[in-house]
């Protein structure tokens, strides 16, 4: 644990994340990476990778929220805690992770490399996501399915082709192949990855442009 951050533990704070996003709820755990706090008011984890911090401070719980307790048990608990550790014991469980947009992310981890894993979504499919990238993390109870769904309704697929140990290597892997890119939320993040080389990635839209971009910022990457 931190400790700068000793005082703090059990005590209410607010979290600014990048791009000015704010969190509320009490301060669990710390790391040299990481802090784990409780959202009383949704009742849920969050594990939240430091570099993401903007600042953090000791607030006050509205009278809304005052009832509730942070749970006994946590879903994702070592000693020390590190972001790297809890995505390991975070594998195989249904998590949320946020990375980027409006929008989470829901599914399983399947697999942890150096500086990236694999996560399998109903939704999004497989992914491969730069931890760098991830703002947080929430873990759903033990017995929950995203969307409430079934087991024979969650059409899981591992990954059966060998994976890159880094995020750039798997990249090239996708050469010549159509992918998305962030999610495709413009037609500028979907395309045919035609080359990766000196940390960019040449991309061939639909319209036949060619985009360069920057390896550092690229979050996800998927397979259509």
């Amino acid at each position: 644990m931190l400790i700068e951050f000793i005082d703090l533990i059990g005590k209410t704070i607010e979290v600014e994340i990048s791009r000015d996003i704010f969190l509320k709820g009490t301060l669990l755990d710390s790391g040299l990476d990481i802090i784990v706090m409780y959202d009383d008011k949704n009742q849920h984890f969050l594990y939240i990778p430091f570099v993401h911090v903007q600042k953090l401070k000791e607030t006050i719980l509205g009278e809304e929220d005052s009832s509730y307790q942070p749970p006994s048990e946590r879903p994702i608990e070592t000693d020390p805690i590190s972001f790297r550790k809890a995505l390991m014991i975070a594998k195989g469980l249904f998590v949320q992770v946020y990375v980027t947009g409006n929008k989470s992310i829901h599914g399983y981890l399947t697999s942890i490399m150096n500086d990236y894993f694999v996560f399998h979504s109903p939704v999004y499919k497989t992914m491969f996501i730069a931890m760098k990238h991830v703002k947080w993390l929430i873990p759903y109870p033990p017995n929950a399915t995203p969307y409430s769904l079934n087991n024979e309704h969650l059409p899981f697929q591992p990954v059966t082709t060998p994976l890159a140990r880094s995020f750039d290597e798997q990249l090239k892997k996708f050469e010549n192949q159509l992918v998305i890119i962030d999610g495709g939320e413009n037609t500028e993040q979907i395309g045919l990855l035609q080359k990766v080389r000196n940390n960019k990635v040449i991309l061939i839209t639909a319209e036949r442009e060619t985009v360069y971009r920057n390896i550092e910022h690229i979050k996800t990457i998927q397979l259509p």
